[in-house]
């Protein structure tokens, strides 16, 4: 071990006229430089976004597409007198939350294919039922109201109505009755402000002798819709009751509030609500039920791609100047250990190779996932890197060193994607764990010392500085 003593003399290394040092600077500047394609590479990840977006509108547009739900409410169109003989009388609509709501809704899901792009479609059946107490009821009515019981309705809504499937019915007083349009309100439309907002259209039945003063009654309503991507539902009872379960094996649970209990295994998912009205934080009865913020209560399900492979390879890109930084590095080190110069020109095709690298993981991911793309394409590009090291350093031993180095490091990109919250920390060591390496490896390195000039094949192997493996 004594050719590692501390007490050696700094390498000197007097061949040409550049000195190590200048050639690193040179080094890092090239990997800034090659970090630009990047953003080329981004664009083309950007457009065939936009693509599977645009993808995602067609079919959302036969299917229709992300549906939200407003279970049973009621309408009791009222009037109020003129106070003079100039004034007209006041019309508009009392809106009354059942006290307890119960929904019930299964799912099953496919996927449609529209070229290379894929769209979570869904088939919905909803049942959704409702306990009003009126005995409490027009606490938020304007003074004098009048109201017209015989003209009530009971309304139900949705965001999307092309995907129904069939006639929504509504199941009270043992009878059974279609919904149609709306007749005492017209579409809500919630958060209008914002760049959010939820249209709503309305479908109304009339259930004339069970809606009079101071009532108790139950009864609900039964939906079967298609859509896209998302389901969701309001909290449309003073405490609401939510129970869903699908076929998808990875939901993801969004909107106002999270289920209170869940399963998900690979055959599907079941999934829980309880809201209870001081949660809910919407009152119970009001004059226009589009201000109230109901938007906020949605209780949501969205059938999402854990592997989507846009993402993904947009993920690794971030990655992308860290990498081609310890690329270049390592290309130093076999440059700086084996006495034979490597030209500007070489660094930008390793560079090259990196960018090359997140063509093809796109294009492949596109077809077959990511996992099986990032495994081709990161297999091909240290085969071909450590190849091409063997071909410059003219050495079979500096490719074998290259690929013991290059295959960790991509194992180390697909790890940082796939750890996700923990991919800073454990990028942030790697980075500091290599840093550190290359510090120890050249510590006994004068990087005053000039570049050596092309040697032959047999003066490059031979050749290990001391301090450096």
């Amino acid at each position: 071990m004594s050719e590692f003593s501390v007490t050696n003399p700094p390498i000197q290394i007097k061949f040409g006229s550049r000195s190590m040092g200048v050639k690193l600077v040179i080094v890092c500047a090239l990997a800034l430089v090659m970090a630009i394609p990047a953003f080329f590479v981004e664009s083309i990840v950007s457009d065939r976004t936009r693509n599977a977006e645009e993808v995602v509108q067609e079919v959302s547009s036969h299917v229709g597409g992300k549906q939200t739900f407003l279970g049973p409410t009621l309408a009791i169109p009222y009037t109020i007198p003129p106070r003079s003989k100039t004034d007209s009388p006041t019309r508009a609509v009392y809106f009354i939350f059942p006290a307890e709501a119960n929904a019930e809704i299964a799912t099953a899901t496919q996927e449609r294919q529209r070229s290379l792009f894929r769209v979570s479609v869904f088939q919905a059946s909803l049942n959704m039922g409702a306990t009003f107490d009126l005995s409490h009821s027009l606490s938020s009515a304007p003074e004098g109201t009048q109201l017209d019981w015989d003209h009530a309705e009971i309304l139900v809504g949705v965001s999307d109505p092309r995907g129904a499937l069939a006639d929504a019915t509504l199941n009270a007083g043992g009878k059974t009755i279609t919904f149609t349009p709306a007749q005492t309100a017209s579409d809500l439309i919630f958060g209008k402000d914002t760049a959010q907002s939820l249209r709503l259209t309305l479908f109304g039945a009339s259930i004339n002798g069970l809606v009079r003063p101071n009532a108790q009654f139950q009864l609900s309503a039964n939906m079967n819709f298609s859509g896209a991507q998302r389901i969701a539902v309001l909290a449309y009872g003073k405490t609401t009751h939510v129970s869903m379960q699908g076929d998808w094996p990875n939901p993801g649970f969004d909107g106002g509030f999270l289920p209170v209990s869940r399963n998900i295994s690979t055959n599907g998912f079941t999934a829980q609500w309880t809201i209870p009205y001081i949660a809910r934080g919407v009152r119970a009865e009001s004059t226009d039920i589009s201000t109230l913020g109901l938007e906020q209560t949605s209780l949501g399900i969205s059938f999402i791609e854990l592997a989507d492979p846009y993402q993904s390879v947009n993920r690794s890109l971030k990655y992308l100047p860290l990498f081609l930084g310890l690329l270049f590095l390592t290309y130093f080190l076999f440059e700086v250990t084996s006495r034979k110069r490597v030209h500007p020109a070489q660094y930008l095709l390793v560079g090259i190779a990196q960018i090359i690298f997140y063509l093809l993981l796109l294009s492949f991911a596109e077809r077959i996932g990511f996992d099986f793309a990032f495994l081709i394409a990161g297999v091909s590009t240290v085969i071909l890197l450590s190849l091409n090291t063997a071909w410059i350093f003219d050495s079979r031993r500096q490719g074998i060193r290259a690929l013991a180095i290059l295959a960790p490091l991509y194992g180390l990109i697909y790890t940082l994607l796939r750890l996700e919250d923990n991919a800073l920390l454990v990028g942030a060591i790697a980075s500091f764990l290599a840093i550190a390496a290359v510090m120890y490896f050249t510590k006994r390195i004068d990087w005053y010392s000039s570049l050596p000039p092309n040697t032959s094949p047999q003066s490059a192997s031979s050749y290990t500085p001391s301090g450096v493996i």
